[in-house]
């Protein structure tokens, strides 16, 4: 069995941002056209690949990188474990009611009514996660993944959770074969 990590696509987000400017306030940031069109291309790659199962984040941009890599493949399932770390608006997520309305073939049930870290919120709404919080979901979300034997799985998650992953930052779309080695997380900062 193989798993493959694949960042999503572009968001709106990342187009605009700029760390002199700082946060651009678009929270749950959807695809931008450039990411919709990564994705559309993922896709060839993605398909020879005999993926069974594909994991997805809850947050919006990599449920449509999904979305559009598996079209008319596996049932995408949602795991709220594999979202990013909180540190920017687009990283806010949405209810699960909200999310099924835009997603009505997909399933939120089992996901909390507010999924995403919590905590003090700034001026913006913004909570930011903690490292060690952080860290400590990666490695929960790190041990479960090492569970799942059964069947070639993709997980479609984020930056710097795939960083804590594999000690690297994956482009957008770009598909990369997780391999365990040792025991711990990687540094993100």
């Amino acid at each position: 069995m193989s798993i493959y990590l694949i960042r999503h696509g572009q968001s709106v987000f990342n187009a605009v941002y700029d760390a002199a400017i700082g946060d651009p306030l678009i929270f749950d940031a959807p695809l931008s056209k450039m990411g919709r069109e990564q994705a559309v291309e993922a896709r060839g790659h993605v398909a020879q690949l005999g993926i069974e199962r594909v994991i997805a984040s809850p947050l919006t941009r990599t449920i449509e990188t999904a979305l559009h890599i598996f079209d008319n493949g596996p049932a995408i399932e949602i795991d709220s474990r594999a979202r990013e770390l909180l540190s920017n608006s687009c990283d806010v997520g949405r209810p699960p009611n909200e999310l099924a309305k835009d997603f009505p073939h997909l399933s939120f049930a089992h996901i909390s009514e507010r999924w995403w870290h919590q905590g003090t919120e700034n001026e913006h709404g913004v909570a930011h996660e903690p490292l060690s919080v952080f860290e400590r979901r990666a490695a929960e979300f790190r041990d479960w993944l090492l569970t799942q034997s059964a069947q070639s799985l993709a997980v479609v998650g984020h930056g710097n959770l795939f960083k804590a992953l594999t000690g690297r930052m994956l482009d957008n779309c770009e598909v990369h074969v997780f391999e365990a080695s040792g025991s711990g997380i990687f540094p993100i900062r």
